[in-house]
């Protein structure tokens, strides 16, 4: 795995999902797939994508939000173990910012926040024939299905932050 200062994790959803929506952002430089476990929680792995990003191009707060209207935030559904609503850090310092964030954009959801704030703990890739999924599969039923209405989504509320070239040549 590459090091690198600037980086936040996201779990919620199919990691393929994550994965297209993170990669279609303006000052995300790449991310990575697989399963994640908290510190709270070594041995339980769920799926997740680790964001690697500019902070001078896009904020972790931009980045928290853009996660919590692009999976069931608010849904504690039985395949929670797999899916963990997670965004997880890598500092304390960071994980206190996140969950002042998740605090603030409570506001915006009817429904109780489910994601919660973790440390990171460990970390598993997916296996590589699985990476960059949507963009290599955009006409996949499965990409049509679930990760197309994500990415309209992303070009509705959140344009000033979508790479646009790419997102648009996927859908």
């Amino acid at each position: 795995m590459k090091q690198h200062r600037n980086k936040i994790a996201f779990g919620g959803g199919c990691y393929w999902c994550l994965e297209a929506v993170y990669q279609s952002l303006r000052g995300v430089r790449w991310v990575e797939q697989g399963f994640i476990a908290p510190d709270t929680a070594s041995g339980l792995f769920s799926e997740a994508v680790i964001v690697h990003y500019n902070p001078a191009e896009i904020s972790q707060e931009s980045l928290i939000e853009i996660h919590l209207h692009t999976h069931k935030s608010t849904s504690n559904h039985s395949r929670r173990s797999k899916y963990r609503s997670a965004v997880y850090t890598f500092s304390e310092e960071q994980n206190q910012q996140a969950g002042n964030i998740l605090r603030m954009f409570q506001e915006d959801f009817e429904e109780r926040l489910i994601t919660k704030a973790y440390l990171f703990n460990a970390f598993k890739p997916s296996e590589v024939e699985f990476h960059n999924y949507y963009y290599s599969n955009p006409e996949k039923p499965f990409c049509k299905r679930f990760i197309e209405p994500k990415l309209r989504l992303l070009l509705h509320r959140f344009k000033r932050l979508v790479n646009e070239e790419k997102l648009t040549a996927g859908i």
